[in-house]
């Protein structure tokens, strides 16, 4: 009944690309197709993202992860909450997508017209 949009976006807060799940999957499952074959210096995530297995992609990658730790990590890790600002993009990018009352509750019926959908807004909203 329910879906996510895992998305990723660019310095301007445009539309790179997106995965949906359904909504009872975690957030998380989302980043490895996201970041298949692309070149990223940093990824801006929420703590819902904060787990070994993204933060050792990264690094392998050579990227920053910005992404504040979990209360419930036993070790602390250090966020750069200066670059964690411009996080609000992401937060910005979901703002004007919902703004499309077809998107915001989902009256597509297939994966397939409910993501062409999106990739309509999303260029429509990069054009604005």
């Amino acid at each position: 009944m329910t879906t996510k949009i895992v998305a990723l976006v660019d310095g301007l807060g445009n539309l790179a690309r997106f995965v949906l799940l359904p909504g009872q999957r975690h957030d998380s499952a989302g980043v490895a197709p996201l970041l298949d074959g692309i070149e990223i210096g940093a990824l801006l995530g929420d703590k819902g993202f904060d787990n070994d297995w993204l933060r050792k992609e990264l690094d392998n990658r050579g990227a920053i992860a910005v992404i504040p730790p979990k209360a419930d990590r036993k070790t602390a890790i250090p966020c750069d909450f200066a670059i964690y600002r411009w996080r609000h993009l992401v937060e910005n990018f979901f703002c004007d997508l919902k703004q499309y009352r077809r998107i915001a509750t989902r009256y597509d019926k297939t994966d397939l017209s409910f993501a062409a959908m999106i990739y309509l807004a999303g260029a429509v909203i990069a054009l604005k």
